[in-house]
């Protein structure tokens, strides 16, 4: 993974865990122990879930940038499909507090599309081909003068 994209994880993962810690702490205040667990396997969830389709974005805007916008259309819809389908699945558990982590599922995923959003705002990546260093143009032959 080039530097630009391990930045861009780690500043989204990072403001992404905070948010859950607090929450696994408020979840525990509220709910007891079962409360924090459902907190952590949400943020756990949220990371993961993310973490996986940014790689996937970036390996697709990297090998084929003409789906680039599809892709990511497509991404995050399946990314918000899967976390509802992870919701359904686990609405009526007894291993963690479903609603502790059905909120912090909410809180996590908004905290990290913040925070990549604000991670690329910031990045200075270049989205044209800089021109060659040495000032030399080619010929219509293809050769430099």
């Amino acid at each position: 993974m080039p530097s630009n994209d391990v930045r861009i994880l780690a500043q989204a993962a990072v403001p992404t865990a905070a948010v859950g810690a607090v929450a696994a702490v408020v979840s525990a205040v509220v709910a007891g122990g079962k409360g924090a667990i459902g907190a952590l396997v949400a943020t756990v969830v949220v990371v993961l879930f993310m973490g996986i389709g940014l790689y996937v974005l970036q390996r697709t805007a990297k090998s084929l940038p003409h789906l680039f916008q599809a892709m990511g259309l497509m991404l995050y819809a399946a990314q918000i499909l899967l976390l509802f389908v992870f919701l359904t699945v686990f609405k009526d558990t007894t291993l963690f507090h479903p609603k502790a982590f059905a909120f912090t599922l909410v809180a996590g995923t908004l905290a990290w599309i913040a925070a990549q959003t604000r991670a690329h705002m910031k990045a200075k990546i270049l989205y044209v081909e800089p021109e060659s260093t040495t000032g030399r143009k080619p010929d219509k032959s293809g050769h430099s003068s």
